[in-house]
């Protein structure tokens, strides 16, 4: 400490400052320094384990505590001089809150976020039309790893994409992992008139029926809507795979509605879509591609009216 303030003295000589500020400065400065090291030599530490996800908690735990530390250590240094500051603090407010605004509003809208629980970390969300997974949320910010496709079973693109914590109040979010885990997915499935559709819907039955993934999510969803009764006025009189029958111009078409973790949706319909191909080859479903037929006819029909009008019309 003596060295320190045998430095400030040699130091404001040089720069025309007082030594007491100078002290100050260089004591904040020393302090900065060392925080850093301490964070990084932490952040090293703990990134040797083998567990990636609870590094990452256990790393944004320790920072967060250590600079609530330094924040302090930095008020104990100047807290004689705080006071002397407050007056001048007191005139300028309205001026700093209003040049402010958008930094104070994101603040505020990042505690709101903790507070209230509006989207977690991993969690799957939408919003400006954006989807991704939540990989970070700070004090102004929040940021997600964006997937592509229309629906909610897209994969990563690998694009990390910074948001303000203040667009939760300007802008509908889409939280597809809160509360519940697992969502509706539909799959439609067009078949031919003349098959059996009978069979065609048990053999559907029984490739959802076996695939894990599907057949152990109704019990988990029924669990979870229980426990959520008195946070939502959410029920649903059915959670297991279900089939829908439809009428479509010149075919019948099944729906296929059933529940799913949405960062698996698109691996699931993968796999329901090949045994579905396998069943057809096997004669157990008669799909049909009787829709492209019925628009190329029209495409052709479409072609012989022109050409009979530019003949009469020669």
């Amino acid at each position: 400490m003596d060295l320190i303030q045998e430095f400030s003295k040699y130091f404001s000589k040089i720069i025309g400052i007082d030594s007491m500020y100078t002290y100050l400065i260089i004591s904040t400065m020393i302090t900065i320094v060392v925080f850093y090291i301490i964070k990084k030599v932490g952040r090293n530490i703990i990134g040797k384990g083998d567990n990636r996800k609870k590094e990452f908690s256990i790393n944004r735990g320790f920072q967060n505590f250590m600079l609530f530390v330094e924040t302090l250590v930095i008020i104990c240094i100047w807290s004689d001089y705080i006071k002397g500051f407050m007056t001048l603090i007191s005139l300028l407010s309205a001026t700093i809150a209003l040049a402010l605004r958008d930094l104070i509003l994101n603040f505020c809208c990042g505690i709101f976020i903790k507070v209230k629980k509006i989207f977690s970390i991993e969690d799957r969300i939408e919003i400006k039309g954006i989807k991704g997974d939540v990989v970070n949320i700070k004090a102004l910010n929040f940021e997600i790893l964006e997937v592509n496709g229309e629906d909610i079973s897209g994969q990563s693109t690998g694009v990390i994409i910074n948001f303000p914590n203040s667009l939760i109040f300007s802008e509908p979010l889409k939280n597809y992992t809160k509360g519940f885990t697992y969502i509706w997915q539909e799959i439609d499935i067009p078949l031919s008139l003349n098959g059996d559709i009978t069979k065609a819907r048990h053999t559907i039955y029984k490739i959802v029926n076996n695939i894990d993934a599907i057949k152990n999510v109704p019990k988990k969803m029924e669990n979870q809507i229980k426990n959520l009764v008195f946070s939502y006025r959410v029920y649903f009189n059915n959670y297991e795979p279900i089939v829908y029958t439809k009428m479509v111009d010149t075919h019948v078409e099944l729906k296929l509605r059933y529940l799913v973790h949405p960062k698996n949706a698109r691996i699931i319909e993968s796999q329901i879509w090949e045994k579905i191909l396998y069943e057809y080859k096997q004669g157990n479903i008669c799909l049909t591609t009787s829709v492209q037929s019925v628009n190329i006819t029209e495409n052709k029909k479409e072609k012989k009216t022109k050409k009979g009008i530019s003949k009469t019309k020669k």
